[in-house]
């Protein structure tokens, strides 16, 4: 009898485990265990980076940025300005992967190619002790953590609408020839309408129901329907060059899905376009026809003017939405109206915010609504997707203790 107890305590101990349930606030976060996906905003002050650990374990980098330079504009550097944005999140990243004694990073992605996203390049720029490319950013983390696989939206002419040559591009290529030739990492275009380009790997066949599917990139977008797509941008030579898209237009985009949890990340994708400029230059709605309905979602581009359209946030509707921010400018009035809009959609929505400026809360009244202002943001999804948490983890030293918890959430799934 007292055998059969003690299992039942040990199952019941494991299952609580593999919810997330046992953080608790004042306390380190517990370590990511089998089953359970995780899904790392991290705030660093100086631009996006996002950490996936997914169900089996399998690791992914979305973005790792550097700004070069700090302005009255943006919040202080987290924890501090002691080390760069790149030694920042690797730190981070090998606390997060501390169940693993060799953390790699099996994939990376680059949404699209600028300095908050993927590092600044200068003569200034710290130089790698191969001298092959300057560390920054993700430069800095892919020469501390290997990476299996590297995607962007330009390989292998980066030619798209025009041939990217600005600093920080140059010196991403010259980091992907060494880490392709040293260290055998593989560089692939992201393609839109995919979903075998990530998977799961290293346990696929107990998580059947774990999907990630490239939306969007460079105007070309997936329709819903198998691995179809469809151009939503025009032959370059139909338009004035002044109308041509913009990098943030180009970003890719993804959706997760996990069971019945749903999770999406579109870049810097815009969906108001400014004045006078054509309409194709609002890529969020046919990718939020494509998406349709989801659990959580990340602002397009950090929640800025021209983002979050009305039918984007009514079709995607999630419970939570999450802002990577540290920009005066971010995210504006209009857009946080539009995410707080009952007419829009229906129903209680958490927003969480890496790192608002005291500026915005100014300017932006209803940010002090914000369900969490500042930390880093953990959205941890429990075994088989049906129920999710956000832990909000201090940014401000090293301790990766809990400062909020919210949910658990129950995952609806597109019912």
């Amino acid at each position: 009898m007292r055998r059969v107890f003690s299992f039942w305590i040990v199952t019941l101990v494991a299952a609580w485990a593999l919810s997330g349930f046992a953080d608790e606030v004042g306390k380190e976060i517990s370590s990511w265990v089998p089953g359970m996906m995780e899904i790392h905003q991290i705030s660093t002050g100086r631009g996006n980076a996002g950490l996936y650990i997914f169900p089996d374990g399998t690791t992914m980098l979305v973005d790792a940025g550097e700004l070069g330079k700090k302005t009255e504009r943006h919040t202080p550097d987290r924890p501090d300005g002691t080390r760069r944005a790149g030694e920042w999140i690797t730190r981070y990243i090998r606390h997060a992967l501390r169940h693993d004694p060799k953390p790699v990073l099996d994939y990376a992605l680059l949404t699209h190619f600028h300095d908050d996203h993927m590092g600044e390049a200068s003569e200034n720029t710290p130089t790698s002790s191969s001298g092959a490319y300057r560390l920054s950013g993700l430069t800095e983390v892919g020469d501390k953590l290997r990476i299996g696989k590297m995607m962007d939206r330009g390989w292998p002419d980066y030619s798209y609408p025009t041939p990217l040559t600005a600093a920080e591009v140059k010196n991403y290529r010259e980091f992907a020839k060494w880490q392709m030739e040293k260290n055998a990492m593989k560089m692939e275009r992201f393609t839109p309408g995919r979903n075998d380009q990530v998977v799961l790997l290293r346990d696929a066949k107990k998580y059947s129901d774990f999907e990630f599917r490239n939306i969007g990139a460079n105007g070309e977008i997936w329709t819903g329907t198998g691995a179809e797509t469809q151009k939503c941008f025009p032959s370059l030579d139909t338009v004035p060059r002044a109308d041509w898209p913009h990098e943030n237009m180009c970003s890719t985009s993804f959706r997760i899905s996990y069971g019945k949890f749903d999770y999406f990340n579109g870049g810097d994708i815009p969906g108001i376009p400014s004045d006078g400029y054509p309409q194709w230059h609002d890529v969020e709605t046919p990718i939020a026809k494509a998406v349709g309905p989801v659990e959580a979602a990340i602002l397009d581009h950090h929640g800025y003017i021209d983002t979050q359209n009305a039918f984007f946030v009514s079709t995607l509707r999630p419970r939570v939405w999450v802002i990577s921010v540290w920009d005066s400018a971010h995210p504006t009035t209009r857009v946080w109206n539009r995410l707080q809009s009952q007419r829009l959609y229906k129903g209680p929505r958490d927003v969480v915010a890496t790192d608002v400026h005291d500026a915005a809360l100014i300017v932006s009244g209803g940010l002090s609504r914000l369900a969490s202002k500042h930390g880093h943001i953990v959205l941890r999804v429990a075994a088989g997707g049906g129920e999710y948490r956000v832990l909000i983890v201090d940014d401000t030293n090293e301790s990766h203790h809990i400062t909020k918890i919210f949910g658990p959430y129950t995952s609806k799934g597109k019912e």
